[in-house]
């Protein structure tokens, strides 16, 4: 993912060469040269017919980059490996754009140290298009130059330029930074050469993954001579060259995570001697002094510590690092707008409220000295109304007076009145009294008779049982006199069955009397609920009751059916008063 956004970068500073009238978008012709340069360059089978047949539905002329995209990801860059010269690709794609943006007549710069200054861009550059450099990386930038020429940092002048920078865009692109490079306003007291130097050292660095190079002494493995070498140390590799020209390449190198470097003790006249073990074959080399020694056993250690790891280069991993801080920081500085936005909202609603609370207070306050005029007003007008209705209210007073005074003496009489009722009512009472007396003793007689009957009719029951016992007994004794007996145990049968149904008809004169006796417990409890209200009734009516004269206390008749409805006294009063009853 990483080859396809660096491969985009070059591709989309060809894509926007091309756009001459800056619409946004290219003929489908130039795409097609674009798009065989790219696979010629980056050794991809070249499909010519591939384009039309993909924009074949769209004929409305040229295409935009988006629309290229599609085109761009399935055919090139999906089948694109490590495979080609990176340099190659990006001097084609530099050599689409640079006329049409860079004067280089104004710049004290060469066309292939400017190149270098676009490809350094490209590596340091947002991944967002259009591509521009944020400060952070300018000045990481400036300083690797400056550290590479040799020269001192001036904090003050990049501040004050920094300054410039963040009035306008905060940013560059890729031909304001070679303009900028290229005037020499970081580099003033340098000549062309000390600068092309330092950029090329930079390029070596970012693009070239060269982690250090120099001349040091090398011994051959049959010769066993010592001959000076041009030695370029990458991530993974270290590759030595006749000169620093890298013209005639002698060889590499591999290292990997097996990979060992140590010193050495002097020997064969060599000094600052150490050794590299790679998986093929261990190299011995001599560095000039033990400064450079330590530089390179030290870098070549780092190196493999880094594959062991699985890490890139220390420049591209510090890359992503400051890329990660920024966008870290930029989340948290648009948490913080967004805070600040929220708090600014809830300050200006707050203002708002506190304004509407203003007016709203001075709106209460003008009610309030309205509602205070109408107030003193109204409470005039009822100063006024209650004069005349305390006047009133005094004629009411003797009024009522005089309404209580004949109210009393209509009271004193009625009270009088219920006094006398109140007499009568105890003597009702009384009589009352008497009368539930009466009907105790009468129920309690009832009760020892209904006893007696049940008394007698058990003890018949058990005579009965007796009874049957002897006969059973009697006809189990001898078998000769059943015969004889039959006719007399048919009798007894007889007999006993007509005591059984004598029985049964004395249980229901029983359960008859029962009966009787629960109404006529009813209708004395009626009695005693209707004589409750009498006390009412003579309060309403003012009338004269008669007395109910408690019953007779004789004894009750009981007769075949349970207890009498009257007793002897009753029967004799009755015979008196009718005559003709026999």
């Amino acid at each position: 993912m990483a080859l396809r956004d660096e491969l985009l970068k070059s591709i989309w500073h060809a894509f926007t060469a091309l756009d001459v009238d800056k619409s946004g978008k290219v003929s489908k012709s130039q795409l097609k040269v674009l798009s065989h340069n790219l696979c010629t360059v980056m050794k991809i089978p070249h499909d010519p017919v591939a384009l039309e047949e993909h924009f074949k539905d769209d004929d409305e002329g040229p295409v935009s980059n988006q629309g290229y995209m599609p085109y761009l990801n399935k055919f090139i860059l999906d089948k694109v490996t490590d495979n080609f010269d990176r340099q190659d690709f990006n001097k084609m794609c530099w050599t689409l754009c640079f006329r049409k943006n860079l004067d280089q007549n104004q710049l004290l710069i060469s066309n292939d140290d400017a190149f270098k200054i676009w490809s350094i861009f490209n590596f340091l550059s947002e991944d967002r298009y259009p591509l521009t450099m944020v400060t952070e990386e300018i000045e990481y930038f400036l300083r690797k130059l400056t550290e590479a020429m040799g020269g001192s940092w001036v904090e003050e002048r990049f501040e004050d330029y920094k300054t410039q920078l963040n009035s306008k865009q905060k940013s560059l692109n890729a031909w304001e930074l070679i303009i900028l490079v290229g005037s020499g306003h970081f580099s003033k007291g340098m000549d062309r050469q000390t600068l092309s130097m330092g950029i090329n050292e930079v390029y070596q660095e970012l693009i070239m993954d060269v982690l250090k190079q120099g001349y040091m002494m090398k011994k051959g493995h049959k010769r066993k001579n010592w001959t000076e070498r041009w030695f370029m140390l990458k991530p993974n590799s270290i590759s030595y060259y006749v000169s620093e020209d890298l013209a005639e390449k002698k060889g590499d190198i591999l290292l990997d995570g097996n990979c060992s470097v140590e010193a050495l003790q002097d020997k064969d006249g060599k000094k600052c001697l150490f050794l590299i073990n790679s998986l093929q074959k261990s190299f011995e080399i001599s560095a000039s002094d033990k400064k450079k020694k330590l530089e390179w056993i030290q870098a070549v250690q780092t190196c493999v510590s880094l594959l062991r790891q699985g890490r890139p280069a220390p420049h591209r991993e510090a890359r992503q690092k400051r890329r990660e801080l920024r966008l870290k920081q930029q989340a948290e500085q648009e948490e913080l707008e967004l805070r600040m936005s929220e708090l600014q909202t809830a300050n200006e609603a707050k203002q708002l409220e506190l304004e509407n609370m203003r007016k709203a207070l001075e709106e209460a306050a003008t009610n309030a000295a309205e509602e205070e005029r109408r107030r003193l007003e109204t409470q005039t007008e009822l100063q006024d109304r209650y004069r005349l209705d305390l006047e009133r209210e005094q004629t009411v007073r003797q009024q009522m007076e005089e309404q209580v005074a004949q109210k009393s003496t209509e009271l004193e009489q009625y009270l009088q009145r219920v006094q006398e009722l109140e007499d009568m009512y105890h003597q009702l009472e009384d009589a009352l009294e008497d009368e539930r007396h009466a009907r105790q003793d009468e129920e309690a007689v009832r009760r020892l008779q209904a006893r007696r009957l049940l008394e007698e009719e058990a003890t018949k029951r058990i005579e009965l049982e007796e009874f049957h016992l002897r006969q059973q007994r009697a006809i189990s004794e001898t078998e000769a006199e059943k015969q004889e007996l039959e006719k007399a145990r048919l009798a007894k049968e007889n007999a006993l069955q007509a005591a059984m149904k004598q029985l049964e008809q004395l249980e229901q004169e029983r359960q008859g009397a029962l009966e009787q006796y629960q109404t006529v417990m009813k209708k004395l409890e009626d009695a005693t609920n209707n004589t409750k209200t009498w006390k009412h009734k003579v309060a309403e009516h003012e009338g004269m009751l008669r007395l109910i004269q408690p019953g007779s206390k004789g004894q009750q008749m009981i007769t075949n059916w349970g207890p009498a409805a009257f007793s002897d006294a009753e029967l004799s009063l009755r015979q008196k008063k009718c005559p003709c009853t026999p």
